[in-house]
């Protein structure tokens, strides 16, 4: 018997109108010795004009998204100064803006009257939340999808305050 929780993929294929994502951490797990993190420490850049390079499945999604007229925000809370992954990240963040994702900033010190929930989260059409988990080392631990229109309120207000505040990505400077 299926279901009646949908996938992520099933939400984003679904998706008509808006598909939000809130980070709050300032490092993911990731490889220090192998990968694109130990890649870019060691000096390694993306260049914008060398798209077959950076091109992955992911911005085919997100461009496909797109398309389909949905918008795509993604907003980032961060500690300044920022970490290392957090600079990993912005540095690459053009990625995502070529592939039609809106994508915002907000250090951490400008979010500390904002109601935020515990976990990262995607929110599709302001119904479906999908929760990110994580360790304390930053490694997934889980997801976990609801429609309770509680935690929907929730991530729907806490994006948009969030949103208001921060810098899209062009305008804001790593520090």
């Amino acid at each position: 018997m299926p279901s009646s929780v949908p996938t992520f993929d099933e939400l984003i294929a679904s998706c008509k109108h808006s598909a939000v994502h809130l980070e709050m951490r300032d490092s993911y797990a990731v490889d220090y010795e192998e990968g694109p993190f130990a890649d870019w420490k060691n000096g390694f850049r993306h260049e914008l004009a060398d798209r077959a390079s950076w091109w992955r499945p992911w911005l085919d999604l997100m461009q496909e998204t797109v398309s389909r007229g949905v918008v795509v925000r993604r907003a980032r809370i961060v500690s300044e100064p920022v970490s290392e992954y957090t600079q990993f990240l912005y540095d690459g963040t053009f990625t995502n803006v070529a592939a039609g994702e809106q994508v915002r900033w907000l250090p951490r010190r400008r979010a500390s009257d904002i109601a935020l929930p515990g976990n990262d989260f995607w929110l599709f059409d302001g119904k479906w939340v999908h929760w990110n988990h994580f360790a304390g080392d930053g490694s997934w631990t889980g997801e976990e999808i609801t429609d309770d229109p509680v935690a929907a309120k929730l991530c729907v207000e806490a994006f948009e305050a969030v949103w208001s505040r921060a810098m899209p990505h062009d305008q804001y400077e790593i520090r």
